[in-house]
C-alpha cells in the first residue's frame, strides 16, 4: 500500500505506512533482515522524492550497509541502492561522485544480468544525465540512444521509463539549440506521460515535462508561452509537492525571472521573494540556491535603485555561515 502511494504522490501517507512496516519487520525479523532492509530503502526513495536528499542518502546508507552485510556488495538489491544513492548526488550536482556510484552500479549490474539487461538500461540512462549536465552533448546523446533503444524493445514506446528517456533526449536537444527537436520530443514524452501517469503526476513524470517545456519556450524569448506552461506546473506542484518543494520552488523561481527579463520588476521581486523564504524553509539559508536568490534580490534592488533594500540582501549573503550541527 506504501508503495501505491508513493507511486501516486501521496509521499506523507506512503511514509506513515513504511515506518507501520518497518516497525513490523524489525521486532519479527531483525534489523538487518532482507525484507527490512528494502523498507529502509523504500523509505529513503520517499525522502527523495519530497526533495529532502540529506535524509535519502542517510537511510540509503543504513539500508546499503545492511544489504552488503546480509547479501553481499554486488547482490542485485544491494546495486539498486548504490544506483539510488548515485542519483541523489547526481541531484545535489555532485557529479564525480555520482559518475563513481553509478559506474560500481552498473559493473556490478552488467556482471549479474549481462550488457543490455533492463535493469542496467536505468543505470545507463541516469549516468547519461551526469555527461549531458557537464556539457558532454554528444557522449550523452549516444548513451540516451542506447537506453532507448533498450527500454523500447524491452518495455515499449509508452512506458513512463521509456518516456522518461525521451523527455531526457528532448532537453538535451533544447541544450544544443535544436529547439524543434527539441519540442516534438516533449510532446511525445507529455502525451505519452498524461495517457500513462495523468496530468499531475509529480515527480520525474508528467510535471517535469509540463516544466521542460516551459524552459524551452523561455530559451527562445516566448516568455507567455513559458508562463503559462510553468503556471501549469506550478499549479500541479502545489497540489502533488507541496509549496516548499525544490521542484515547486525551482518553478516559482523561473516564473521571476521571466517578470525580471521583461522588466516587471515589482512582479520579479514578489515570485523571488516568494522562492527565497520557500528556500530558507526547505534547504537552508546556506544552501546555494538560496544564495544565488539572495544575490538576485540584490542585484534587482540595486538596478531599481532601492540600495538600502540592496544592502539588506547582500548583508544576509555575506553573513557568517552557521555551523552545522
Amino acid at each position: 500500500m506504501a508503495l501505491i502511494f508513493d507511486g501516486q504522490g501521496q509521499y506523507q501517507r506512503a511514509l506513515k505506512l513504511y515506518e507501520r512496516a518497518l516497525a513490523g519487520k524489525e521486532k519479527a525479523l531483525g534489523v538487518d533482515h532482507p525484507d527490512t532492509l528494502r523498507t529502509v530503502h523504500n523509505m529513503a526513495s520517499v525522502f527523495d522524492d519530497q526533495g529532502q536528499y540529506e535524509k535519502a542518502l542517510e537511510w540509503y546508507e543504513r539500508a546499503l550497509a545492511g544489504k552488503e552485510k546480509a547479501l553481499g556488495v554486488d547482490h542485485l538489491d544491494t546495486l539498486s541502492t548504490v544506483h539510488n544513492m548515485a542519483w541523489v548526488f547526481d541531484k545535489q550536482g555532485q557529479y564525480e561522485k555520482a559518475m563513481e556510484w553509478y559506474e560500481r552500479a552498473s559493473a556490478g549490474k552488467e556482471k549479474a544480468l549481462g550488457v543490455d539487461h533492463l535493469n542496467i538500461l536505468s543505470t545507463v540512462h541516469n549516468m547519461t544525465s551526469v555527461f549531458s549536465n557537464q556539457g558532454q552533448y554528444e557522449e550523452a546523446l549516444e548513451w540516451y540512444e542506447r537506453a532507448l533503444v533498450g527500454k523500447e524493445k524491452a518495455l515499449g514506446v509508452d512506458h513512463p521509463d521509456t518516456l522518461g528517456t525521451v523527455n531526457n533526449m528532448a532537453s538535451l536537444f533544447g541544450k544544443q539549440g535544436q529547439y524543434e527537436k527539441a519540442l516534438e520530443w516533449f510532446e511525445r514524452a507529455l502525451a505519452g506521460k498524461e495517457k500513462a501517469l495523468g496530468v499531475d503526476h509529480p515527480g520525474t513524470y508528467t510535471l517535469t515535462t509540463v516544466c521542460n517545456m516551459a524552459s524551452l519556450f523561455n530559451s527562445q524569448g516566448q516568455y507567455e508561452k513559458a508562463l503559462e506552461w510553468y503556471e501549469r506546473a506550478l499549479a500541479g506542484q502545489e497540489k502533488a509537492l507541496g509549496v516548499n518543494h525544490p521542484d515547486t520552488l525551482g518553478t516559482v523561481y523561473n516564473m521571476a525571472s521571466i517578470f525580471h527579463r521583461q522588466g516587471q520588476y515589482e512582479k520579479a521581486l514578489e515570485w523571488y521573494a516568494r522562492a527565497l523564504a520557500g528556500s530558507e524553509k526547505a534547504l537552508g539559508v546556506d544552501h546555494p540556491h538560496t544564495q544565488h536568490t539572495l544575490r538576485v534580490l540584490a542585484n534587482l534592488h540595486e538596478r531599481m535603485g532601492q540600495t538600502e533594500q540592496a544592502r539588506s540582501f547582500l548583508a544576509r549573503l555575506y553573513a557568517p555561515k552557521r555551523p552545522h550541527n
